[in-house]
């Protein structure tokens, strides 16, 4: 049956479902981390946060919906191996490379850690046991998928945000001590540095898998027309940002003043966990432990289902139970590095992706103008990652002198994002090409 439109409460519904899956532990971790460096300079810190934790994961679901495919089919617009190419890296990204380990050592550092004898807790077998278990448990339901992970998200998504909730009011009726001067870079550069740190949500590249996930949920009801497709995924991205802010807004508050009672931490992982047992006790650390802990297993068992369905579609040599197996043991061999070190490894990679991510997302938005010509994506990415791959190995502390000399004239270059410039003149260079070309044709 063809339906015109959906009703309020489907599309509230499929806001909800948006922003439960966006919900994972980047969302948890990085917010507080802000809070604690950023201190009186928080709203200018948030609010370049926003930009990339909020605002591109939006655009990246907007432009699949306009698409009406996947990320493949919008990244095959440059050329079909760069659309294999480049999916794969976001799969292999916000999978078993970062996104999957990254759920294990957040359930450590919040779940495990806090209640284990400090002197194991420190040890390389407390996370090195943690970790099996965690993913023994994580191929166990990834080899038979069932909506029983469906149905515990659905309770721990609620709970997670109540438990979130709590302490966001309790900081804000009795804060843990005042909100401190900056630290670092958040001194003098708040909203570009929080700016880049957005980056490590990976929400942005994420959306452009979760967006054929709500395109499909739409169609199952009945909506076939394009243009309600696409305004039904506005209202549901619009809810789950609103979602997501409020939580981002409330943690990095927890965050900023929680430095007198707890002093600095490495991590938003071990800021959440102590600053839940300040505010309400072992008992607060004990829910915000089991809500976090269960969410991250959660969001694991989707990960390495929907990583291990990809790659056996893409190549199906290998049997989809094996490719659980592969990719559930190579995410805990990644994440035994441990939480602190994993976020330091997997910022210069998302320096690189995300440039790109970002201009092939707003290209996809008005590539009528330049009807859809390839060689236009190309200039424009090219040029792109070019400065975004510098951008990458600056940040591990490799530089190359002259390049520099060259690409410090670039704006926004020292703040980390000098990509801009380079992206918007190779975008109408390539613009000004095609039109010229298409009106002599």
């Amino acid at each position: 049956m063809i339906k015109k439109a959906l009703t309020k409460m489907d599309i509230l519904t499929l806001g909800l479902m948006l922003f439960a899956l966006f919900l994972g532990a980047g969302n948890i971790i990085f917010p507080p981390y802000l809070g604690q460096l950023a201190g009186d300079q928080l709203f200018v810190a948030i609010t370049g946060f926003l930009l990339t934790g909020v605002g591109l994961p939006l655009l990246g679901i907007l432009a699949i919906a306009k698409a009406g495919g996947d990320l493949q089919s919008i990244a095959g617009r440059v050329h079909p191996l760069f659309g294999i190419v480049f999916t794969l890296i976001v799969y292999l990204a916000i999978g078993p490379f970062f996104g999957i380990p990254r759920t294990a050592t957040v359930a450590f550092e919040i779940g495990a850690s806090p209640f284990l004898p400090a002197s194991f807790a420190d040890s390389f077998w407390s996370l090195l046991i943690f970790t099996f278990v965690f993913f023994a448990i994580t191929v166990l339901f990834a080899m038979n998928p069932t909506k029983l992970v469906d149905r515990i998200g659905k309770i721990l998504t609620p709970l997670l945000i109540v438990v979130i909730g709590l302490l966001a009011i309790k900081s804000f009726l009795t804060p843990m001590g005042p909100i401190k001067s900056p630290i670092g870079n958040y001194d003098t550069e708040a909203f570009f540095e929080s700016f880049l740190q957005g980056y490590l949500t990976m929400d942005a590249i994420a959306a452009l898998v979760f967006g054929i996930v709500i395109i499909q949920s739409i169609r199952s009801k009945g909506i076939t027309d394009t243009r309600i497709i696409l305004r039904t995924t506005a209202y549901a991205g619009f809810i789950a940002a609103i979602g997501l802010s409020a939580v981002y807004l409330s943690l990095s508050y927890i965050g900023a003043t929680s430095v007198e009672a707890i002093g600095l931490q490495d991590n938003g992982g071990m800021i959440i966990a102590m600053a839940s047992r300040v505010l309400y006790g072992e008992i607060g650390g004990i829910i915000l432990s089991a809500a976090i802990t269960f969410a991250c297993l959660t969001t694991s068992i989707g990960l390495v289902s929907a990583t291990a369905q990809f790659f056996f579609k893409i190549l199906p040599k290998f049997s989809y139970i094996t490719y659980v197996f592969l990719f559930a043991s190579f995410s805990a061999t990644i994440a035994n590095v441990g939480l602190t070190q994993l976020i330091a490894i997997s910022l210069p990679v998302l320096l690189a992706i995300y440039p790109v991510a970002i201009v092939l997302v707003v290209l996809s938005f008005f590539d009528h103008l330049f009807y859809r010509k390839p060689f236009v994506y190309v200039i424009a990415l090219s040029v792109t990652a070019v400065v975004s791959i510098f951008d990458a190995l600056r940040s591990t502390g490799i530089a190359f002198e002259q390049i520099d000399s060259i690409f410090q004239y670039l704006l926004f270059f020292e703040q980390g994002i000098g990509w801009i410039l380079p992206a918007v003149i190779g975008t109408s260079i390539g613009i000004i090409i095609a039109r010229s070309t298409h009106s002599k044709n």
